[in-house]
């Protein structure tokens, strides 16, 4: 018996029923990181690519949320749940300050065509929360973070904040797939770092205001998911 079949309790050689199918296919696309942690399960989406209704769906979705892979929430849906997120932590509290640090150093190195530019993105996130879609919303916010830290004069600093992106990007499908509620004061804060760059505020503030931005990502996701372990968070 594969561990497949003794997972879904189903004996070699037998036919799978159309609910341990969808199990299987879920299951599989979790473990390979196709469906990432935060990545919405749309039902009629998966019963679409394996042509069968969402009933037979809905019951994979029920066993693997039993088994702690799926979380499923009111008005959101279910979705990977983080399931491990230790790394994720390590990754985000690294970031906050490697990204800080490489925001400050590029900051006087932009020009007025960059902030421009940055600006753009972040009037596109402000568009997306209407309809929000936390993968859309992840990959234009990594986008302007780069065209932040990108002029950063100090090549060893830019490769280790790439590495830790690449962490996240393994990691999870979207941060904002857990706390959509933090999106807004992303945006917010993401303008008042434009600010602070385009008024030539010291580089202290600079990098303060980017190092708080990513670390308050993180407490909104520990208070969400882990609110025993949230209090007495070190400011980062």
């Amino acid at each position: 018996m594969t561990p497949t079949d003794a997972a879904v309790g189903q004996a070699p050689g037998s036919e799978l029923s159309k609910s341990q199918q969808a199990y299987r296919w879920i299951k599989e696309r979790i473990a390979n990181q196709e469906f990432t942690p935060g990545y919405r399960l749309v039902l009629g989406t998966i019963a679409g690519e394996l042509d069968m209704s969402v009933v037979p769906v809905r019951e994979a979705i029920r066993q693997l949320e039993a088994e702690g892979l799926v979380t499923f929430e009111r008005n959101v849906g279910a979705r990977v749940s983080m399931v491990d997120d230790s790394q994720y932590r390590y990754s985000m509290q690294a970031l906050s300050i490697l990204e800080g640090t490489a925001t400050a150093l590029a900051a006087r190195r932009l020009t007025a065509d960059d902030i421009r530019n940055a600006r753009r993105i972040n009037e596109l996130m402000i568009e997306t929360l209407e309809h929000f879609d936390p993968r859309a919303f992840t990959a234009l916010n990594q986008e302007f973070h780069a065209a932040l830290f990108e002029k950063c004069a100090n090549p060893r600093m830019l490769d280790l904040v790439h590495a830790e992106w690449a962490r996240l990007g393994h990691l999870r499908d979207s941060t904002f797939a857990f706390i959509p509620g933090r999106a807004q004061e992303s945006v917010r804060e993401h303008e008042n770092i434009l600010v602070l760059i385009e008024t030539g505020a010291p580089l202290g503030e600079i990098e303060k205001a980017a190092r708080r931005h990513r670390s308050a990502t993180l407490d909104a996701y520990m208070i969400h998911e882990h609110p025993d372990e949230a209090l007495g968070l070190p400011a980062f």
